[in-house]
């Protein structure tokens, strides 16, 4: 089961025609629930139907301007058939800036920061038509973060968008309205995944690590710089390589191969309530984790009493009627950023939920997660067998006592009467 909302929905808007041009605004919102665009930021690309240009933008820019000999002077923005389009950056004069825009192409998602789950820009294209009949929708639109994994469906005219006037007595609506879905598939991002988790427990020694090759396996034979041990006397030069500016991955050399591992140890365990640490490590040395999230299915997540040094936010994937699933992510200015790999390259938590006596229990792995996500992707779990299980001499578990009492009781007798 998926418990993401995978869509990312796109309203662009005809406001007017002006002089033989076309005034849109363009509007993209965020509904997944923990899965953000994060830096470098989203690249927005379509296909004109005729021989559409775009004579200037506010709140965003194309990558190209294209081939616009044709016009002698005052050339347009962008004379590219297939345009593609990225938000301005932060510090963006004032006169160029729209609502929503101009954040480097980062969109936080809806559960974080739905005030900011949201990126516009406005556009004037030239050559385009005059009327609703000869105005054309564009179409094969793609989505880029800015790597692939987003299938962008087709526009759809739907009703004009309608505005209220800042008092409120007045409507208004525009010429036209369409609108484009573009989901996300972590199948289609990367080949293999990006996170891996590990267990442990008080009552067992040992640590079930991430499994071997969960991310791919070490091989620096046939794939040169795919990661780099941490006490590397040339471990600065590969971060500085050429992948540096291209967003390539550089991991720690490990079993998992994994850029992101999470740790979920259970660390303590009280009358009525138990306590979990959790630990997400990064390594990727050239990474930086910005507004980053972690989703955690467990069925004791309805008692969450106490968090530490993490934001939350409960999810309800079944429609309110289960709550087994978290959202967690970092406190502003503290631990949002997760550092790239290196001694600060962690962030930590510790949950305090109180037990349910009617499910709670530490037999047969019931204690762990059943599935983690962070910043969106499913990350590998140990198989179920691995888990650290319960020893059967141990004291939290149910066992009969009356043979000790009998014991203690038959040598207490026995002691009295040599006495006697």
């Amino acid at each position: 089961m998926d418990i993401c909302s995978p869509c990312t929905y796109m309203c662009i808007m005809i406001f007017f025609f002006q002089t033989c041009h076309v005034q849109a605004a363009v509007t993209m919102y965020n509904y997944q629930q923990f899965r953000h665009i994060s830096a470098p930021g989203w690249q927005l690309g379509w296909t004109w139907a005729k021989k559409e240009v775009i004579w200037s933008m506010v709140g965003a820019q194309t990558t190209e301007q294209g081939d616009c000999s044709k016009f002698k002077t005052n050339p347009p923005h962008c004379c590219k058939r297939d345009p593609t389009v990225i938000d301005l950056l932060p510090g963006t004069p004032y006169k160029d800036q729209v609502a929503n825009c101009c954040k480097g192409g980062v969109i936080s998602t809806f559960n974080q920061d739905p005030g900011n789950a949201a990126s516009s820009f406005q556009i004037s294209v030239g050559l385009a038509g005059t009327t609703n009949k000869t105005v054309k929708v564009p179409k094969n639109f793609t989505l880029k973060t800015p790597g692939p994994g987003y299938t962008c469906s087709r526009a759809i005219v739907g009703r004009p968008t309608k505005f209220l006037s800042s008092d409120r007595r007045r409507t208004t609506q525009a010429l036209m309205t369409w609108s484009v879905t573009c989901t996300y598939s972590q199948f289609l991002a990367q080949k293999t995944p990006t996170c891996c988790v590990a267990l442990s427990s008080f009552y067992n020694n040992t640590i079930v690590r991430c499994p071997t090759c969960s991310c791919g396996c070490q091989n620096n034979n046939t794939h040169p710089g795919s990661c780099v041990n941490a006490n590397s006397p040339y471990l600065q030069s590969a971060i500085d390589g050429p992948g540096k500016y291209t967003g390539q991955p550089l991991v720690q050399c490990t079993s998992h191969m994994c850029p992101v591992t999470v740790h979920w140890h259970v660390k303590l365990n009280y009358k009525d309530y138990w306590r979990v640490k959790v630990t997400i490590t990064n390594f990727n040395y050239r990474m930086n984790y910005t507004d980053w999230n972690l989703v955690v299915q467990h069925p004791n997540f309805n008692n969450i009493t106490k968090l530490f040094s993490f934001n939350y936010k409960p999810l309800a994937p079944y429609g309110g009627r289960i709550n087994d699933s978290a959202m967690f992510w970092g406190m502003k200015f503290y631990n949002d950023l997760l550092n790239q790999a290196g001694p600060f390259g962690n962030a930590q938590t510790e949950i305090l939920l109180q037990k349910d006596p009617e499910i709670f229990t530490f037999e047969k792995g019931w204690a762990f997660p059943r599935r983690v996500y962070f910043n969106g992707d499913n990350c590998v779990m140990p198989p179920p067998d691995a888990y650290p299980w319960l020893p059967n001499a141990s004291p939290l578990m149910k066992k009969p006592w009356t043979l000790e009492l009998l014991v203690f009781w038959t040598a207490l007798a026995t002691l009295l009467a040599y006495y006697v």
